[in-house]
């Protein structure tokens, strides 16, 4: 096995896939949240490093092949798990998570059963957005949780009614309620958005495994 720095980067991405939820073991809400949104936009960018440097320092090796699709879905995985939860288990989260979750298991499957012929199922450009779509809506939904926690940390001590009149202008907005608010608010529409778009690459892609695998499970081939 070689041991050059693309490979390296591959693998430190494996090791930071479970440290997101080792995150909300040791800190507390909203830290975990930036913490584990930190480390996933970390390892995420690794994964444009390790594959643009293998090719540009001709470092491209199978040890690195065989990591990198698993770092990414281990990232994808345990981060959407971690996702749901600590949400409100809204269906317009499960729905597109269990999607992607369902896909990446499936075509893992299919890879392990093809074996020696699993070269025909390589990864196309569509499956490349796919993956880019799913980390930028996993991270965005990270912040979502970092906005709804310090929100409600700044009205600890509030009533109602002062909430109210902070929001709409009638009391000084000392702490901030607004954009905490806003940034929740918009984090969590832009992440769901994004979410549903990586599940509908994901299907797709999916689907276009499946297609180029069948000659290979019928029956006598």
């Amino acid at each position: 096995m070689k041991w050059n720095i693309p490979n390296t980067l591959t693998l430190l991405r494996l090791i930071a896939a479970p440290g997101i939820a080792v995150m909300f073991l040791y800190f507390t809400r909203p830290y975990a949240d930036g913490f584990a949104m930190l480390l996933f936009i970390a390892a995420a960018i690794t994964d444009w490093f390790d594959g643009y440097l293998a090719r540009a320092w001709k470092q491209e090796t199978k040890l690195g092949a065989m990591l990198d699709p698993i770092a990414d879905k281990a990232m994808v995985v345990i981060a959407l798990m971690v996702i749901i939860a600590f949400s409100s288990w809204s269906p317009w989260l499960v729905l597109p998570a269990t999607v992607i979750l369902f896909r990446e298991v499936f075509v893992s499957g299919l890879r392990e059963y093809l074996g020696d012929v699993s070269g025909t199922l390589k990864v196309t450009q569509l499956a490349k957005w796919k993956t880019t779509a799913q980390m930028v809506a996993i991270a965005v939904l990270f912040s979502q949780g970092v906005f709804e926690h310090y929100f409600g940390m700044s009205i600890i001590g509030m009533d109602t009614d002062m909430i109210d009149d902070i929001l709409t202008g009638e009391e000084e907005d000392l702490l901030g309620l607004n954009w905490k608010l806003d940034g929740m608010i918009w984090a969590g529409r832009v992440g769901l958005a994004l979410l549903w778009i990586a599940a509908a690459l994901t299907a797709i892609t999916g689907f276009d495994y499946l297609r180029k695998a069948m000659p290979h499970l019928r029956e006598g081939q």
